[in-house]
């Protein structure tokens, strides 16, 4: 039997891509992810419960992954509670092919949690099906695109740079207000560059989980000449901080626009993390 290289391997194995019919706006030439029969499967990782507030999101997210993405069904584990639970959902994933993962796990998180990935890893080595852990979707330019359009959509600011409409609401200044401590704010800063380059307007980042963070990003705000403050949160939905966003702008007089939610650059990005986690391990 003729050798096979990791290459050629990988290309049997991984999404094909296909560039759809161009279309207006700033998502023109976005490509979507088609699987061969019998990929692996897809499966979203989501902090918290099916049952909290925004767990809907993460099962918007698989139906838009589908559509847009791979045409297989993307799956949806919680990483507490009993239903639907990430090591529940891979168990039932088990397949009888020895040459390939059963799963790849794309933790559904715009950056690296330390809380979660050690419960995406946990899940993945007790499960009894093959399972890979992908990155986290963020940081990612298609994160910065994404607050970008909450921050449009909240009428906080321009659609984009082209056209220059008057906006007395658009903000003069942005915080990126993210999950988590002072290494979680570091990591963000990333996306906060990226998304001040959108807007051509000052960006810092704080964490959502420390008011007198929030307030030492308005005060950088103050000193660079911001006189209109957004907070944009960078998290999804589901997470527990989600309820902090409405008290943390207004405890500094900001505006504030939604959590990502299920933003078809989310999908794009979990479709991509998922192609990246298996043309590495098959590669190996």
């Amino acid at each position: 039997m003729p050798a096979v290289s990791p290459e050629s391997q990988a290309s049997e194995a991984l999404p094909s891509r296909r560039r759809r019919t161009p279309r207006g706006g700033r998502h023109r030439g976005d490509e979507s992810f088609l699987l061969p029969p019998g990929s692996p499967a897809l499966v979203l990782a989501v902090p918290g419960s099916a049952h909290q507030a925004g767990a809907e999101v993460a099962r918007e997210l698989a139906g838009l992954i589908e559509i847009e993405h791979t045409r297989q069904p993307a799956h949806v584990g919680y990483l507490e509670g009993d239903e639907a639970n990430l090591r529940s959902v891979l168990a039932g994933l088990r397949r009888d092919k020895d040459d390939e993962p059963d799963a790849v796990v794309v933790p559904l998180s715009t950056g690296p949690d330390p809380a979660v990935d050690a419960a995406v890893r946990a899940a993945v080595a007790d499960s009894p099906a093959r399972a890979l852990a992908a990155e986290p979707l963020g940081p990612h330019p298609l994160i910065a695109e994404a607050l970008h359009d909450r921050l449009a959509d909240a009428g906080l600011a321009r659609a984009d740079r082209i056209r220059l409409m008057t906006m007395v609401t658009a903000a003069s200044g942005v915080i990126v207000a993210t999950p988590g401590d002072a290494t979680a704010v570091r990591q963000a800063e990333v996306t906060g560059v990226l998304l001040a380059s959108r807007l051509a307007a000052p960006v810092f980042t704080a964490s959502l989980n420390d008011e007198a963070s929030v307030k030492a990003a308005t005060e950088q705000l103050r000193a660079a000449g911001a006189t209109n403050i957004a907070l944009a949160p960078h998290l999804i939905g589901p997470e527990p901080e989600a309820a902090l966003v409405a008290s943390a702008a207004a405890s500094v007089g900001a505006g504030h626009s939604a959590p990502l939610g299920a933003h078809p650059a989310l999908a794009r990005l979990s479709a991509l993390r998922y192609a990246e986690a298996l043309s590495m391990a098959l590669s190996e």
